[in-house]
């Protein structure tokens, strides 16, 4: 299961570095998906990454602030977050996919695996 941690509070420009560290499968395939919910929102894709390569995917809103990377030999996949934004707050959660093709990458659904969250604040 997927575990995040790395979210907190923090002042409009500022910046944070979320992670998901990801136990209990093999990890070196598939994918993780970075969601965030807000109050009053409906869930929202974020970012992807493609585990062991391949370019990363990013909503419009976060594209040259977000930037995904990952730690292969410490199965953990992060998400760092700059020039933060009021409307970048919510609960972020990141998601696995274990297959190793994805098409859907913006649908919930497309993921097996979700961790608990993480809260990030914006203000």
């Amino acid at each position: 299961q997927p575990v995040e941690s790395g979210g907190g509070s923090v002042q409009p420009g500022g910046s944070l570095n979320l992670s998901c560290v990801i136990t209990g499968d093999t990890y070196g395939r598939g994918y993780v998906g970075w969601f965030r919910l807000a109050p009053g929102k409906e869930r929202e894709w974020v970012a992807l990454t493609s585990i062991g390569g391949g370019a990363s995917k990013y909503y419009d809103s976060v594209k040259g602030r977000f930037n995904a990377s990952q730690d292969n030999e410490k199965n953990t996949v992060f998400l760092q977050m700059n020039s933060l934004k009021s409307e970048d707050s919510g609960m972020y959660f990141c998601a696995r996919r274990r297959r190793t093709h994805i098409t859907y990458w913006g649908q919930p659904t497309s993921y097996g695996y979700w961790g608990q969250g993480t809260q990030v604040t914006v203000s």
